[in-house]
């Protein structure tokens, strides 16, 4: 049987989207995977953006309960950190237990793109930790991302690879993706599991 992947990440929201779904579903296939991409599906319209925002939900989530495991694109998107809906996405496929591996194309942790948002002006509370201008406490793990996600992958045995892509191809760079196929295929186990 062969392992179907749920592909994860900001893509979706790309000009080019169907292009970067399709590379990225073709590199699957290559390594022995069937993906299952959001985007892939044609989804019915609905009376209201809310419904039809319910909808891709749902199919989502559907899409989601067949895959075997995910790859999800953490590369920041929109701000210091992974896109809002992957993260939700890679959640969901941890605590269904099922193979999960993640890449970003960016190599600074996420304390240092915090540090930059604010500009280096960080401060040590009373409490010892590091804390922004605005008195918050900051995450300094040295993990890629936030701890939940970072540590929801690691501690399930899963792969996260990264890279540093050219600033004009954070979304488009698929060697760290590639890296994650690599490393899922040669688990024997994980076909064991389809």
């Amino acid at each position: 049987m062969t392992l179907k992947l749920y592909l994860a990440g900001p893509e979706v929201f790309l000009p080019n989207a169907r292009d970067m779904l399709d590379a990225k579903a073709a590199m699957a296939r290559a390594y022995g995977f069937e993906p299952i991409c959001p985007g892939d599906v044609t989804i019915e319209p609905a009376p209201t953006r809310h419904a039809f925002g319910l909808k891709i939900s749902g199919v989502d989530e559907d899409m989601m309960n067949r895959a075997d495991g995910v790859i999800a694109n953490l590369t920041p998107f929109r701000g210091i950190a992974a896109d809002v809906g992957t993260a939700f996405e890679l959640g969901y496929m941890c605590a269904q237990g099922k193979l999960v591996a993640a890449y970003t194309n960016m190599t600074a942790n996420h304390f240092a793109r915090t540090r930059d948002f604010y500009a280096g002006d960080i401060r040590e509370g009373a409490d010892g930790r590091k804390r922004g201008p605005d008195g918050m406490s900051l995450e300094d793990f040295d993990m890629i991302e936030n701890l939940m996600l970072h540590g929801g992958i690691e501690r399930r045995g899963g792969h996260i690879a990264i890279h540093d892509a050219a600033a004009d191809a954070l979304y488009t760079d698929l060697t760290a993706f590639e890296e994650c196929l690599a490393v899922l295929a040669a688990i024997p186990a994980a076909f064991e599991r389809a």
